[in-house]
């Protein structure tokens, strides 16, 4: 048997003094606790000043930074964020003056119409799928479509067509609508279609050849606000692929123009860390200058911290 090293000898180890040792983690970082009947502003102060934290903290004041210089603030949002119900928030950051542009998938442009005409939306797909009945509720569909024609004959993009309809149309709920409030606000929306992806793509009030063509008008005035984001920030909230495909077109766009982009914030919102928006948000459009982050969590509760923070540090 091949005979083997002794052991080594703990005797001879060095140390460091743990008071001379560099940490990442000193008592100056971290929290304390909420005193009741506390401010929120009070409560920012007692979050810990480490990891994500500290990131949420640096997220508000690039966007306070941001809106004092007017430089645009980007939301990009997949259809989840209206369907938790955070409408009404987005709704007054616009009417504040936070967001300069808002951008979405073509099902979050159904949700916005479903709850401008309804008060509701999301149905249970998995009941109604096989009896052939998921997706088939009309009325969203014709508004959408027609708003789609309408916008085709001004030369308008999608979101803002669709945002113009529903205020000549006036529907119970009008107030609820994200588009609505932008072209009420004259704030820039825009409607991103991967034809074949949405339910009002199986009505025969669609057309394709109008959509393509209006939402191809929304990517070029998307790419305007991008190319204008120095110093500016852009959120991706809840889509993992179409919205960062989108933006890192624009990007590219900008760059082939002599348009780049250095100095830009990025923020990616999602229930877990999803391929796209890691390279596509955080990492590539960040590579030579500015600075990406992600926020992990439920959208419900970390938007609404979000806007809560700004407007107070605002």
């Amino acid at each position: 048997m091949k005979k083997t090293s002794p052991p080594p000898s703990l005797k001879k180890i060095k140390t460091i003094s743990l008071r001379k040792r560099p940490s990442k983690v000193t008592v100056n970082d971290f929290g304390t606790p909420h005193q009741r009947g506390k401010s929120f502003t009070d409560f920012l102060k007692t979050l810990p000043h480490l990891l994500a934290a500290k990131d949420f903290k640096d997220i508000v004041q690039r966007v306070v930074k941001a809106r004092h210089r007017k430089k645009p603030i980007i939301f990009g949002i997949g259809a989840h964020v209206i369907k938790v119900g955070l409408n009404p928030l987005l709704i007054d950051l616009m009417q504040r003056g936070i967001i300069s542009c808002l951008a979405m998938n073509g099902a979050g442009a159904i949700h916005d119409v479903e709850i401008a005409l309804a008060g509701k939306t999301s149905e249970d797909v998995s009941p109604r799928l096989q009896r052939g009945t998921f997706g088939m509720s009309p009325e969203a569909a014709q508004v959408i479509n027609q708003a789609v024609k309408k916008g085709l004959h001004y030369k308008w993009g999608m979101g803002e067509a669709i945002g113009r309809h529903l205020l000549e149309l006036s529907p119970p709920y009008l107030g609820m609508s994200l588009l609505a409030a932008a072209a009420r606000n004259n704030i820039i929306s825009t409607v991103h279609v991967s034809i074949g992806t949405d339910t009002i793509h199986l009505h025969p009030s669609f057309d394709g050849a109008a959509t393509g063509k209006l939402s191809h008008k929304d990517f070029t005035r998307f790419s305007q606000m991008v190319s204008q984001l120095e110093g500016g920030v852009y959120f991706n909230i809840g889509s993992a692929v179409i919205l960062p495909e989108v933006f890192l077109k624009a990007i590219a766009l900008n760059s082939n123009l002599k348009r780049g982009i250095k100095n830009l914030t990025t923020v990616n919102m999602d229930f877990i860390r999803h391929y796209r928006p890691s390279v596509n948000v955080v990492e590539r459009p960040t590579a030579q200058g500015g600075k990406g982050y992600h926020l992990i969590g439920h959208h419900e509760i970390m938007l609404p911290l979000l806007a809560a923070a700004i407007v107070e540090t605002l």
